[in-house]
Parts: structure tokens; C-alpha cells; sequence
């Protein structure tokens, strides 16, 4: 069973980051052939131990090519190929060859946070909380491992609220690898969206200067941009929102309503609290 073929593919694979999108789809097309033809997409067994050590590097370079190529789809179905090889002991990979450090951790804190840029929390808890039991039956946490307590920190943030920080951790310097970058621009939108949201119901209108930070926009110019996009009136400087038709919460619920919305962003409460 010759495996070098799959080995050069590989090979091509981890230097073709900065290659052209098609070629790396089609070094990755090549390297699922040579899995199937090596019958080591699911490991069995009778599997010798240099085959699964390659057939898991490959999965895994495939999972952060995907990434890096913006298609999330492909990498879940990475994900779940690999699964099968996580589950594995380690005296599975344990050969005089095996210099090989498996990249569980970082793909499956990337898949966390792709859960939580699609909403899924409870696909994020059940992941985590199977995360926990192996870890403890180690004798082990994961408070140490940088890739899954990132996501880990962007969920219980995200559920108090506390979009300022989720935002500075979304930062290039906040970031575990640059693959994570992807998502979190991702993740960034779905708030920017919250929080639009909740701010056409709390507010009648804003300025656009505070609107930009409320946001989480570079530029005046990026807020004109987005307010459009959502069907907002720009005039005079100011952003109004549609009325709230079936709105029937009273001013006091509004203007509390308006000011967790601050609160939970930026921490601009008391310079916003005289534009509502």
C-alpha cells in the first residue's frame, strides 16, 4: 500500500496557501481520491498507523484550506471525517515516524465558533460539554487550550451581552490563528445585525458619529453604507429608523430597552444617553 502519492499531494497542500483558489480545490480533490483509493477515510482496525497518520493530516489541512478559501460547508464536512480519527487512542499513531502533532484542538475550536456565528449554541454546549468529560477523565481542563477557550469566552460574552469585548477579541492581535479571523469577521456581522435591531426599536434616530460606534464600523462612510442596506433614512447627519408599528412598549421600556443596548456595547452609555 503505497502511500506516496498522498504524500506529495499533502505536501503541495501545506505550502499552497497563497496559491490560486482552483488550484487548491483541485489538490484537495486529489487528495480525497487518493484517501479513497487508500480506503483511509474511515479508519478501521486493520488501518497500519502511517495511513492514518496521513489520512488525519490531510483531513486537517483540508479543514483549514477551506477556511482560508471562506467555505464553511467543506470545512464541516471535515470536521466530521475527522471525528472518527479523534476518536481513536493515541497507540493508533504511535510509530517510529510520528512526529506528526495532531491539529484536534484548533479544528475543533474553529468548528465552536463557527456554531456560534450560526446561532447554534446548543450544537456548542453539547460539543463542549464532551470536550469537558474527556479533559476531566485526564485529569485535565480546558482553560489552558488557546483554541478552545476562544470560542469559549466569545459565547459567554455574547450571552451577557458584552459586545465591546467580544469586538476587541475579534481583533488580528486577539486572535489564536489567522484561520479564526475568518469567523470572527463572520461573528462580527451577526452582532453588527443584533444590534441593529435592537436599536431600531430603542431609538427614533441617531447621529451617525455615534452610530458608527454603536456598530462597530470603521468609518462614517461604512455606517451610510450599512444604514441603506437596512432600509434606513439618512438625512441631516442623522440615521432615523421605521417605525415600530406593533410596537406598544411604553417610553419608560423603551428607554430602558435603549440603554442595555448601550451598555452592552461599547460602555459610550453616558456620552449616548443625551441622542435618544
Amino acid at each position: 500500500m503505497s502511500t506516496s502519492k498522498l504524500s506529495e499531494i499533502l505536501s503541495q497542500l501545506q505550502s499552497s496557501s497563497s496559491s490560486p483558489p482552483q488550484k487548491i480545490t483541485s489538490l484537495l480533490s486529489a487528495a480525497k481520491r487518493e484517501l479513497l483509493t487508500l480506503n483511509a477515510l474511515l479508519p478501521t482496525q486493520t488501518t497500519p498507523s502511517p495511513v492514518l497518520l496521513l489520512a488525519r493530516q490531510t483531513l486537517e489541512t483540508g479543514a483549514l484550506l477551506s477556511i482560508r478559501l471562506q467555505q464553511p460547508d467543506a470545512f464541516t464536512r471535515y470536521y466530521q471525517q475527522l471525528l472518527p480519527f479523534y476518536e481513536l487512542p493515541n497507540s493508533s499513531y504511535q510509530t517510529s515516524t510520528n512526529d506528526l502533532k495532531s491539529q484536534r484542538s484548533k479544528v475543533t475550536g474553529l468548528y465552536l465558533l463557527l456554531l456560534l456565528t450560526k446561532g447554534d449554541y446548543a450544537g456548542f454546549h453539547t460539543i463542549l460539554e464532551g470536550l469537558e468529560v474527556e479533559q476531566a477523565g485526564k485529569g485535565k481542563g480546558l482553560e489552558g487550550d488557546e483554541f478552545i477557550s476562544y470560542p469559549v469566552k466569545l459565547e459567554r460574552w455574547l450571552m451577557e451581552g458584552s459586545y465591546d469585548r467580544v469586538w476587541g477579541a475579534t481583533k488580528r492581535e486577539g486572535v489564536p490563528s489567522e484561520e479564526f479571523g475568518v469567523f470572527s469577521e463572520v461573528l462580527i456581522g451577526t452582532i453588527r445585525d443584533e444590534i441593529a435591531s435592537c436599536s431600531e426599536k430603542a431609538y427614533p434616530s441617531l447621529p451617525i458619529a455615534n452610530a458608527k460606534n454603536l456598530l462597530f464600523l470603521e468609518s462614517e462612510g461604512s455606517v451610510v453604507e450599512f444604514a441603506q442596506g437596512r432600509g434606513w433614512v439618512v438625512k441631516d447627519g442623522r440615521i432615523y429608523f421605521p417605525q415600530q408599528q406593533d410596537d406598544t412598549r411604553t417610553e419608560k421600556e423603551i428607554l430602558v430597552a435603549s440603554g442595555q443596548v448601550i451598555e452592552n456595547t461599547i460602555g459610550y452609555a453616558r456620552e449616548l444617553e443625551t441622542i435618544v
